[in-house]
């Protein structure tokens, strides 16, 4: 069976599809569309899996924002803002004429890394670091969604509380500090303006206001990583993300991790499969909605 497998970010929209084997036999990518609204985002779903659908017998959307029910809430506007209470599977059940789910990308990026861990790992973290910052938990071997949809989002527990306001209107979260897009906020001077890929740039040239600016995103990281770590005990964290994955970045997490007390500890490792595992993740759970 063939999955139509999706995932929506806030930098980029991925559409694959993927056989029964988990296996990767076409796919594409385009950007996000600058204008977030509604038709913008139909107008490039449309444009993405044009060419795919026909050859799949479901799909499966991971997609950044609150999943439940099949409607996506953006919970940092900034993100995929204009985008309240989108139907997607509604709507990708429209335009393509098949059966589909959808969940939050963080937790499809989680369970297509569990599937890697060693059967002695029942409880892990996956944290995507981006546009913005998002988590999955695997608790007992399950992947936890919760009723609502809201379990995993650990970019907004607060980190500073005198921080910057993050887009989802809280003050000093993970997201608005470690984020691509709070790194790029917080610059200042000749830095200003730049991305977060420009920005870290400028660290490997040993610009000391850049190499300060990843390693308040580093250490945001590794305080956010004890804090789950006394909340769910998880036995390993698994970093993704363009940010998470990018040169040194995950060995500066280690090193102000290493810092905090043992017990609130634990292994850190790269996401195995990089930019594709939103979209593996979906298809295991549309597999598993299917079996």
């Amino acid at each position: 069976m063939i999955t139509l497998a999706m995932d929506i970010g806030g930098t980029k929209l991925a559409a694959a599809l993927v056989d029964s084997e988990l296996k990767i036999i076409e796919r594409r990518e385009i950007p996000t569309p600058a204008s977030k609204a509604p038709d913008a985002l139909e107008a490039a779903l449309s444009e993405l899996v044009t060419p795919l659908y026909p050859r799949a017998q479901h799909f499966a959307i991971a997609s950044t924002g609150i999943i439940q029910e099949g409607v996506l809430t953006s919970i940092n506007p900034a993100n995929l803002g204009g985008l309240s209470h989108f139907p997607l599977v509604k709507y990708l059940s429209a335009l393509t004429g098949l059966p589909g789910v959808a969940l939050n990308d963080a937790q499809a990026a989680a369970l297509a890394e569990y599937q890697h861990m060693p059967h002695a790992v029942r409880d892990m973290v996956f944290i995507t670091v981006s546009t913005g910052v998002g988590g999955g938990v695997v608790h007992n071997g399950k992947l936890v969604t919760g009723s609502g949809g809201l379990t995993g989002h650990c970019g907004h527990i607060l980190a500073d509380p005198n921080g910057p306001r993050c887009g989802c209107g809280r003050i000093g979260c993970v997201e608005a500090i470690a984020s691509g897009r709070g790194i790029a906020a917080a610059a200042e001077g000749e830095l200003c303006g730049l991305d977060a890929k420009a920005i870290f740039a400028q660290a490997a040239e040993g610009h000391a206001q850049a190499v300060a600016l990843i390693a308040r995103s580093a250490r945001t990281l590794a305080r956010l990583i004890a804090d789950l770590k006394a909340l769910t005990d998880c036995q390993r964290v698994v970093i993704g993300g363009s940010i998470g994955l990018a040169d040194g970045y995950l060995s500066q997490v280690q090193h102000y991790l290493a810092q905090e007390p043992g017990v609130y500890q634990t292994e850190l490792c790269s996401a195995r499969h990089r930019g594709d595992a939103g979209l593996l993740g979906a298809a295991l759970w549309a597999k598993g909605a299917w079996q």
